[in-house]
């Protein structure tokens, strides 16, 4: 990545970010995103604190697991992260995109997270 594309991102990651902050009833949904892999985290700002993470590396872990299209698994990587939040009686989330853009694979991890029941 050259240095032009990376202070772009690094701009654009500041813009989005620095508006959002997650409280313990209503954590920051983080994701990072890369070329085979995401990663979705429940962050708490006011202790700095991360409350529950979820990614491809644990949907591989499961029995059932079965490899699908990379929006598929994103979509479950959302369902399964707003299942443990409920399961910490956590129902509202303030999702943060960073620097991706919403479509494709974040698109897919927020509607997951709508999909599971919580509320972002």
């Amino acid at each position: 990545m050259t240095n032009v594309n990376l202070d772009r991102k690094l701009r654009r990651k500041k813009r989005i970010s620095s508006n959002i902050h997650g409280t313990a009833d209503r954590p920051r949904i983080s994701i990072f995103r890369s070329s085979r892999y995401i990663y979705a985290q429940a962050i708490d700002d006011k202790t700095k604190t991360t409350v529950s993470t979820f990614s491809n590396a644990d949907l591989k872990k499961e029995k059932d697991f079965k490899k699908g299209k990379k929006r598929e698994d994103s979509k479950t990587i959302g369902i399964r992260l707003a299942k443990k939040l409920i399961g910490k009686k956590i129902l509202a989330g303030v999702f943060d995109r960073g620097c991706y853009s919403y479509s494709g694979r974040v698109k897919a991890l927020a509607d997951g997270l709508r999909e599971g029941g919580l509320k972002i």
